[in-house]
């Protein structure tokens, strides 16, 4: 299983970004259970900023409420985080990642390569 990430970049405050993550096997068949995603700002841990879950059911971490949706159009492979009203305090790399099932490997957890947001002035 593959994610890749992509969408990452400069912009100033107030501004809006979209960041995608595409999740692939090969051509063969999985299915996402969940899938996030996470930022890690320097000097920080890694926190989850927000979560979709198989059900369509969504999860946010309190800073981005209301600021940013995830989704994921027709439960298909592409998950995207929709960022506005960005702050300098969102800067960060940007990494998805989720749980996904393939007949192979069964749930099995899977990270996508990191995408830099910078906001600034």
């Amino acid at each position: 299983v593959q994610l890749q990430a992509s969408g990452g970049g400069l912009v100033q405050p107030g501004e809006s970004l979209r960041l995608s993550c595409e999740v692939g096997a090969s051509g063969k068949f999985f299915n996402i259970n969940h899938m996030g995603w996470y930022r890690r700002a320097p000097g920080k841990q890694r926190e989850l900023v927000a979560i979709i879950r198989n059900d369509g059911t969504t999860s946010y971490t309190d800073s981005v409420k209301g600021r940013f949706t995830i989704s994921r159009p027709n439960a298909r492979n592409t998950v995207y985080l929709q960022m506005g009203s960005l702050k300098p305090e969102d800067t960060a790399v940007y990494q998805c990642g989720g749980n996904v099932y393939t007949h192979s490997d069964g749930s099995a957890d899977y990270w996508g390569q990191g995408t830099q947001v910078t906001v600034s002035s």
